[in-house]
């Protein structure tokens, strides 16, 4: 039951999946942008990544830099979605899962 929609409809979708994540883990996400891809390139099977430099590994020396960077892979959400409501909870369940990758629950509580 894969949900057909168009790349504009997805990110549309993810900007409202991003309202819905906690305020306390979205007050933390610092310098970070939030990206909408196909698929990943190695792992198709991936619905999303982190990559960038963790809230708890930054000095006094990160500044001036380009902001880290999470991907939401449309291709394999669309695919184990069954409507656009489903779409939204994955994408939400995705982001709330890579900010420990950012910083640790300790760091926002």
């Amino acid at each position: 039951m894969v949900v057909e929609m168009s790349r504009d409809r997805f990110e549309e979708l993810v900007s409202e999946a991003l309202d819905l994540v906690p305020p306390e883990l979205a007050t933390a996400m610092q310098n970070v942008v939030v990206l909408v891809e196909d698929r990943h390139e190695s792992d198709p099977d991936l619905l999303g990544l982190y990559e960038g430099i963790a809230l708890t590994e930054r000095g006094t020396y990160y500044a001036g830099v380009l902001p880290d960077r999470i991907f939401i892979f449309r291709e394999p959400i669309l695919a184990i979605c069954g409507d656009e409501d489903e779409v939204v909870d994955e994408v939400v369940t995705t982001v709330v899962q890579l900010v420990p990758s950012y910083t640790t629950l300790a760091d926002v509580a």
